[in-house]
């Protein structure tokens, strides 16, 4: 039985991509030890798009939000980088954020039917 799903974010600094997602992002978290830290992720869902080409497919992590401006507001008074403007798809308001140390993640609000909130059977 699937119980969950487990995120890795791989960085060249993962001192500076813990820090953000315990201390700027605010996730909650365990200590596995040796402070190698565990974030209990927003609840989640998860689309599987056709990839492009013949090439093999590839993963990507977006945050969700309930009001874009609001939450880019709150996150750059607590010192986020966003790496691109908002930009307004059919399914929702969209942009980016650096997560020191290991890259880019995509920040959203979407418009389309959510599923992180359906009830279990």
């Amino acid at each position: 039985m699937i119980i969950g799903a487990h995120t890795i974010v791989y960085a060249t600094d993962p001192e500076a991509a813990r820090a953000f997602f315990r201390d700027v992002l605010g996730l909650p978290h365990v200590d596995a030890g040796h402070d190698w830290l565990i974030f209990r992720s927003p609840p989640a869902e998860l689309a599987v798009h056709p990839a492009e080409g013949s090439g093999s497919g590839r993963l990507e992590l977006y945050l969700m939000c309930d009001d874009l401006p609001a939450t880019m507001a709150e996150l750059t008074a607590k010192g986020v980088e966003f790496t691109s403007g908002v930009s307004e798809q059919r399914w929702g308001l969209l942009t980016s954020l650096r997560v020191p140390g290991a890259g880019e993640i995509g920040l959203y609000e979407p418009r389309h039917p959510t599923a992180y909130d359906i009830a279990e059977p």
